[in-house]
């Protein structure tokens, strides 16, 4: 084999291309099936250890904020151990946990192995972005992370609707159970499927350097931009999601948790809108791309406000795509902005992407309970106009 067939970056249409994105496409499934499967357990959590609203919210906001926080490691070490062995580890140990969340019987172990699955989760999500940006042709990476993105999507869907049919047949233990399973599935395929790095360059373990590089990628304007949008995009699709099975649950909908799950299929919008919006990058620009999401986000708070089931069903579907097209887009612009150790640089990003998802995830619900869901739903709209505002700066 040449040496210009070793370096050569992986091109759309080719069987390394289709390998990597298929395995990336299940590491992003298995992870967003593992963190976001107890959305639709919230109110059986509340009803079975007695909690409020806001506190069985923070079998997700806790496992979120360690992940947001130890992404700052992981990424960093990944810069010296390498992308796929890191990735193997972490997907393999969240699987173990998730299992394990199966078996316990109190609250607090519950939700101090939830932040032990977001610690192990921290190793997958910037390496992947780091992966796409250094092994895909420049020409193929909107597609790929968009296809990367489409993952995390169907993992969205299937976890949420998958917990909330099993929590049915037997309960909490048996959805969270049978989603960790459904983990171990995807990372066999990936460990399978992903090629070897082969741009991969490890730099020394050096505290100098690590803090060098996030100073430099907090130093660049446009990625600052980039993070400031991850907070708060991500942090108010969460919180609608996080309480609209409250607000399905109660009077005048009176909705099962198998209904509230199959509410989760519109996340099929997402994997469609998430390649789709990496495409339009080339001809009309990250900005204006970024805008159209946010706008179609807006439109989905306003018809989730309505009491018809219908336009709520609806509200949801127009949050969801324009979500994750926005996702798509800032998450690709990130890889390449980044002046070098993008493994950090996706992890700053993402950091701000989990972070929003705790804080405002969880203080949207002290909302929700003190207020009403209205009043809920005008703060995500403040929330996603500032995003869009913001976005013209980009």
């Amino acid at each position: 084999m040449s040496s210009s067939a070793v370096s050569a970056h992986l091109q759309r249409g080719t069987p390394a291309y289709r390998r990597a994105t298929l395995a990336l496409f299940c590491a992003g499934f298995a992870t967003f099936a593992l963190l976001y499967c107890v959305q639709p357990l919230l109110p059986l959590f509340a009803e079975r250890f007695s909690l409020s609203a806001a506190a069985s919210s923070l079998a997700l906001s806790l496992t979120t904020l360690s992940l947001a926080l130890c992404l700052l490691v992981s990424g960093a070490l990944a810069e010296s151990w390498g992308r796929k062995p890191v990735m193997v580890a972490a997907l393999g140990l969240a699987c173990v946990l998730g299992i394990a969340c199966a078996l316990v019987e109190t609250w607090d172990y519950l939700l101090l192995l939830r932040a032990l699955l977001g610690l192990a989760l921290s190793g997958l999500p910037a390496l992947a972005m780091a992966y796409v940006g250094e092994e895909c042709d420049p020409e193929a990476l909107p597609a790929a992370m968009g296809l990367y993105i489409g993952g995390t999507a169907l993992g969205g869907l299937l976890g949420r609707l998958l917990a909330g049919l099993l929590s049915d047949i037997g309960g909490w233990p048996l959805a969270l159970g049978g989603i960790a399973g459904m983990g171990l599935l995807a990372l066999a395929l990936f460990i399978w499927l992903l090629p070897p790095s082969r741009h991969f360059h490890a730099q020394p373990l050096s505290l100098r350097g690590l803090l060098g590089n996030f100073g430099q990628h907090l130093g660049n304007r446009q990625l600052r931009a980039l993070f400031l949008l991850a907070f708060l995009l991500m942090g108010g699709f969460v919180a609608l999601f996080n309480y609209v099975g409250f607000r399905l649950a109660a009077a005048p909908f009176g909705l099962s948790s198998t209904l509230i799950g199959l509410l989760f299929t519109v996340y099929l919008v997402g994997i469609l809108s998430a390649g789709w919006a990496g495409r339009l990058v080339p001809h009309f620009g990250a900005r204006q791309v970024l805008q159209g999401g946010i706008g179609t986000m807006l439109l989905g708070v306003a018809l989730s406000a309505t009491p018809w089931l219908g336009a709520v069903v609806l509200g949801l579907a127009l949050l969801t795509l324009g979500f994750f097209a926005a996702h798509a887009v800032a998450s690709g612009q990130v890889g390449q902005h980044a002046k070098g150790a993008r493994a950090q640089a996706s992890a700053l990003y993402l950091c701000a992407y989990y972070l929003g998802s705790s804080v405002i995830g969880y203080g949207a619900g002290y909302i929700w309970e003190h207020a009403g869901w209205l009043p809920m739903l005008a703060a995500l709209t403040a929330l996603f106009v500032a995003a869009g505002l913001h976005a013209r700066k980009l």
